[in-house]
């Protein structure tokens, strides 16, 4: 008698689900059908729109409704709170399922190197932005004691973080931050956030919406330098042919060429400033010195000579986010993903039997989070192709109780999916205590008992 197709998911966050969702949607889960396992590291799933997605962000966090939907299908399993490959290898993952597909994401800040990244008060916006959205695996407290802050990178994260630091504590008290976090960021004194950019407005990574929201505190003055408003044939080509990019540029343009107002924490919007040293006395930040940069013509920009020194006392890297290198898998150091074609992962120019990957850890971070749709999609269309051609190979032990026998044989501590129904009405209790949402609960253990799992 035919059996399901059955496929592991490594990563409960979007990418994985959406590559669950492809799966449900093809005419493979019609007769016999398929059954998708999702296994994840943190005992909740969502990656990283719980734990990578700013708490002021709630219209972006409703994209948890309709992945939330995906998860609720019967088909599907989830096993949290377990991790590759110290709780199950991709050897284990074989044997139990027809093909696995990766879909870990990136949670590491990626390096920038110039002088001083290494002194106290530089920190990566990957570390600090898991502060802030409560993650259990990093420490409770942070250090907000600059009263001048600097952020590198032009992208939505580098906004995010500014965002947050020139926010007050009680302005993201409503949202889902936890306690230790709504008092950390109690004793924030930033009153300058400063961020910068190798190039101009036209080569922003923001997208429109995520910066005109910078304007929207009542604590927060958004001020734009008229001299970094500049154009060359590459930016306006640019321009012409993205709408966002178009967008971006016309509110830049707007915030250089208004008054200043008088709300108390001021974030400047530097462009055409490369950062070129972090400075340090007594092996802490003191400073930030730049390079100014000019366009070239083709929207690129080169250095003029010029250099400034900004009296900061910390500095946030946003300058991209790294995936972490899964053993077993071919690794392309460079780029920080698992090489491979369509989706199917590649070594020596060989597809590894059965294996895959989906979204960032394919393709790098980049984009937004609704675009791993399109990469799932792809993946799961190969998967399938191998799966009617006979490429896949034979499980050992296919049947669904079998990786239930095993993690419990292991002394693995998984939440499930009806788990996560528990830790989210635990939640959601704590926050109808104090008239709000939701309040996350930060430590593992707690989550885990919350959650249902005996620890």
């Amino acid at each position: 008698m035919p059996r399901p197709l059955r496929v592991a998911i490594v990563g409960a966050g979007p990418a994985g689900i959406y590559a669950a969702d492809a799966l449900l949607k093809s005419e493979a889960a019609n007769d016999p059908g398929v059954s998708i396992d999702l296994f994840e590291r943190m005992p909740a799933p969502f990656g990283l729109i719980r734990y990578g997605v700013a708490p002021d962000h709630p219209r972006i966090k409703g994209i948890v409704t309709a992945l939330h939907q995906v998860l609720d299908k019967p088909q599907i399993r989830l096993f949290g709170n377990v991790s590759y490959p110290s709780d199950i290898t991709l050897d284990d993952l074989r044997a139990f399922y027809d093909a696995v597909i990766f879909s870990t994401g990136a949670e590491a800040d990626r390096e920038l190197n110039i002088p001083g990244v290494d002194l106290d008060g530089s920190y990566g916006a990957a570390e600090f932005v898991s502060w802030y959205d409560g993650h259990p695996d990093v420490p409770r407290t942070w250090p907000l004691e600059a009263e001048k802050v600097a952020v590198l990178g032009v992208g939505n994260v580098a906004l995010d973080v500014a965002r947050v630091l020139a926010k007050t504590a009680d302005e993201l008290l409503p949202t889902e931050i936890p306690a230790n976090v709504y008092e950390g960021l109690k004793a924030n004194k930033a009153l300058e956030v400063h961020v910068f950019g190798r190039r101009g407005p036209a080569q922003a990574k923001f997208s429109p919406m995520e910066l005109r929201e910078l304007d929207h505190s009542p604590s927060i003055e958004v001020i734009v330098n008229p001299e970094d408003i500049d154009y060359d044939q590459g930016s306006i080509d640019a321009r012409r042919s993205n709408k966002q990019v178009d967008m971006v540029a016309k509110t830049l343009e707007n915030w250089a060429i208004r008054d200043v107002g008088d709300r108390p924490h001021k974030l400047f919007l530097h462009f055409f400033e490369s950062p070129a040293e972090i400075l340090g006395e007594d092996g802490r930040v003191v400073g930030l010195r730049t390079e100014r940069t000019e366009l070239d013509g083709t929207g690129n920009v080169r250095g003029t000579g010029e250099f400034t020194t900004w009296d900061v006392q910390a500095v946030y890297r946003a300058v991209g986010y790294l995936s972490e290198e899964l053993p077993k898998l071919p690794w392309d150091a460079a780029s920080g993903t698992v090489p491979d074609q369509g989706g199917r992962v590649v070594e020596g120019g060989e597809h590894v039997t059965s294996t895959y990957v989906t979204g960032w850890i394919r393709r790098g971070p980049i984009g937004l989070i609704g675009h791993t749709k399109g990469d799932a999609n792809e993946t799961v269309a190969n998967l399938l192709e191998d799966h009617r051609e006979g490429r896949l190979h034979t499980p050992e032990a296919p049947q669904e109780d079998a990786v239930v026998a095993f993690l419990e044989g292991r002394g693995v501590a998984y939440t499930t999916w009806d788990g996560w129904y528990r830790l989210d009405a635990a939640e959601r209790a704590l926050g109808e205590a104090e008239g709000r949402e939701r309040i996350k609960i930060v430590e593992r253990e707690e989550m885990l008992r919350a959650s249902g799992v005996e620890v």
